[in-house]
């Protein structure tokens, strides 16, 4: 019998199982998702998934039916082996690929409760109460804003995602002077105020639903010039008096639209954001650079270094791919030494830079060694 403590997984591993669950599809209703909330007995599922088993021999297509039958028997036979439901509850996700025969089968207790019980089969896993769960980390909405251009999105833990990128039409300068050069003044003064209406109610659509689940910690308005208080002054009647509230005091000179301006936003945001992880890391990221331009010794990578190094006690920090297969391990090994930890977000500009060119480890140490 597993003991529910085996079974219990943390924050960083759900979105690693997450991120795998959605590789899957299947042409056909054969992706197994069960969703057990906690004081459910087992014995109660095991018996619908039988009752549900028998009721697949209707299904016409063999090879279909053969693949429903096989995640059925698999979640049947991991459940049998648990005594009791967590006080998380559990969930199953099992189910194979129709074209490569490959199979998988997670059976694990998540880190919140599970909040309903849910069974279907389909072309795909469903995560959503998984992401639910993950979208409790530290969030900070972001939002770039001109008087024709606009980007909306969300800072989670270290990753940044772009909501919606918006764009308005105004009007060129107008030349002929006198009453037509006022008229027209005031005609492309509307304009904006009606972008920026649009970008107002964006945000609403945007934003109150973590506001609603109590996960949003601020709003960080940025752009270049004044467009960021013009924007406050003239579309404060249409912003939902709750994102109003979220809005922090401060704005950020950011010189960018899209992607590239929400991680210049963060970067000089990172008074605002109170430590907030994705600064830490692009910064941590910035001085392992600088030490190996300058060869300074300072900079360390390779595992076989960074071990050393660790076991040494000369460890400032460590950057690990949170992908590398002994992520946790070393992680809790440098925590042993007082090694300060930070996990490597596919966002970061040089994540890819330090996974092909370093394996996806590297450091700074406080001293040097050699």
């Amino acid at each position: 019998m597993q003991q529910a403590s085996q079974l219990m997984v943390d924050k960083r591993t759900l979105k690693q199982i997450i991120r795998e669950l959605k590789r899957w599809k299947a042409p056909a209703t054969v992706l197994l998702t069960l969703y057990i909330p906690p004081g459910r007995p087992i014995s109660d599922v095991v018996s619908l998934l039988r009752t549900e088993y028998s009721i697949t021999d209707n299904i016409k297509l063999k090879r279909t039916r053969d693949a429903v039958q096989r995640a059925l028997a698999a979640a049947m036979d991991r459940l049998t082996r648990i005594q009791k439901v967590p006080p998380n509850g559990l969930a199953v996700f099992c189910g194979e690929d129709m074209e490569t025969k490959d199979f998988i089968c997670f059976v694990f207790s998540p880190p919140e409760p599970v909040p309903v019980f849910f069974y279907r089969t389909d072309k795909w896993f469903h995560t959503e109460f998984l992401e639910e769960m993950i979208e409790q980390e530290e969030t900070y909405g972001l939002v770039i804003i001109e008087r024709d251009q606009a980007t909306i999105g969300l800072l989670k833990g270290t990753r940044i995602q772009v909501l919606e990128e918006l764009e308005g039409y105004v009007p060129g300068k107008h030349h002929k002077g006198g009453q037509s050069q006022r008229r027209f003044d005031r005609q492309i003064e509307q304009f904006v105020k009606g972008f920026y209406r649009e970008v107002a109610e964006a945000m609403n659509k945007h934003f109150l639903p973590l506001i609603e689940k109590g996960v949003l910690r601020a709003i960080i308005l940025g752009g270049p010039g004044y467009a960021k208080q013009d924007f406050l002054e003239e579309a404060r009647d249409f912003l939902d008096y709750r994102v109003r509230q979220k809005i922090a005091s401060k704005t950020v000179d950011v010189a960018y639209q899209g992607e590239a301006g929400l991680r210049e936003l963060v970067i000089k945001a990172a008074d605002i954001i109170e430590q907030n992880k994705y600064a830490e890391l692009a910064k941590a990221v910035e001085e392992f650079k600088l030490h190996l331009a300058k060869d300074d010794g300072l900079a360390v990578y390779g595992d076989k270094m960074v071990k050393t190094a660790l076991e040494m006690g000369a460890l400032k920090y460590i950057i690990v791919d949170e992908e590398r297969p002994d992520a946790d391990t070393l992680a809790e090994e440098a925590k042993k030494y007082g090694t300060k930890v930070y996990f490597l977000s596919g966002d970061l500009p040089e994540a890819e830079w330090i996974r092909k060119t370093f394996k996806g480890l590297v450091g700074v140490l406080h001293f040097r060694i050699m």
